[in-house]
């Protein structure tokens, strides 16, 4: 019994797997069933064997179209102390390393969802949260060890990098090339080093005539 049910998982899995792509890519609407079983090369029965409808499949598949992006733009990141210098990873990530075909599944799945499919949004929401509450939590540990400013707010910066990102995505999709894309690298790295990460001048050294000191005597 145990076998069977792990057997009937594994083919869960896969056609998750196998669908996720195709729906980042073509959408909802334009990603049928035909489509996924000539990618899974099963039939229609055999793919509703283990989904209700379409809808729970491609939910399904957006929730494993994001954590593979997820953890391809998170990859060794603890490995960097300097949280501005983890962000500022992050955001590189973004851009260089390989995701999901057909681009970022936050973006496409928040086009797709506001057509009125609530499943799907509620997934993209759920998704946006998650990074949202991703840099927040770096840049408010930032502030506590003194490498993010104590004056910056982490929920406007964390928006402010998603928006810088995704929009750019956007312009890069339209235009067929990934220009937009790199200035808005070059510019988020710029504000980070400006803007967010806490200043480590050192304070300049007293001499015997300052004013802050009691002249000498003798």
């Amino acid at each position: 019994m145990n076998t069977v049910k792990s057997k009937g998982e594994e083919t869960r899995q896969r056609i998750i797997a196998e669908a996720a792509p195709l729906f980042n890519k073509r959408g909802y609407e334009g990603c049928s069933i035909q489509d996924i079983m000539s990618a899974t090369g099963l039939e229609k029965g055999g793919i509703y064997r283990h989904f209700e409808s379409k809808e729970e499949l491609a939910a399904e598949a957006f929730d494993y179209a994001w954590t593979y992006a997820t953890a391809k733009r998170r990859q060794n990141l603890d490995m960097i102390p300097d949280q501005v210098d983890r962000i500022k990873q992050h955001v590189a990530n973004f851009t260089t390393r390989s995701g999901m075909p057909g681009g970022c599944p936050l973006l496409n799945t928040a086009v797709d969802s506001d057509n009125g499919n609530p499943v799907l949004r509620e997934r993209v929401c759920k998704a946006l949260r998650n990074w949202q509450s991703f840099l927040q939590n770096v840049l408010a540990e930032g502030i506590l060890a003194g490498t993010v400013r104590a004056d910056v707010n982490p929920a406007q910066v964390a928006n402010h990098i998603i928006g810088a990102l995704e929009g750019a995505m956007l312009i890069s999709r339209i235009e067929h090339n990934d220009q937009a894309l790199h200035h808005t690298v070059e510019y988020l790295n710029r504000y980070l080093e400006s803007e967010v990460r806490q200043s480590q001048t050192k304070p300049a050294r007293k001499t015997k005539n300052s004013t802050n000191e009691m002249p000498l005597l003798f």
